[in-house]
């Protein structure tokens, strides 16, 4: 499966934004979803994951319920939805996808997360400005 994220770009703090992830190449249904982020000179960390159905979502600390991950399977597209932005959200946004099950991605540990999605899109930039 390919992926591309896009919708980054240049905000203020306690804007919203979104980003999309489109999808191609295999049946979107059957990949659990999920978005990272990578700040300069930091390990790249988990912020979301959506299950397949779009029936289960998981969060990561850094979402810190300002974020809201959804899919629609129709357009073959996830969204991270990105509220009261701060400037520590300033990174490098990834989209991934995966086969593994949800119910081991919720259980992994959060540094382990990346090792779990196969398949990553190229990133979209996220700053927010202070």
């Amino acid at each position: 499966v390919q992926l591309q994220a896009f919708g980054g770009g240049l905000v203020q703090t306690g804007d919203s934004m979104r980003l999309s992830c489109a999808a191609s190449g295999r049946p979107f249904s059957s990949y659990n979803m999920g978005w990272f982020r990578q700040a300069p000179g930091k390990e790249r960390e988990f912020v979301a994951a959506i299950s397949w159905s779009g029936g289960f979502t998981y969060y990561g600390d850094s979402a810190e319920g300002r974020f809201a991950i959804s899919r629609d399977n129709a357009k073959n597209t996830v969204y991270l939805q990105m509220n009261s932005l701060k400037p520590e959200d300033t990174a490098i946004y990834y989209c991934a996808a995966t086969q593994v099950e949800m119910k081991v991605i919720a259980t992994m540990p959060p540094d382990d997360l990346t090792s779990g999605f196969d398949y990553w899109g190229q990133g979209t930039l996220v700053t927010v400005s202070s």
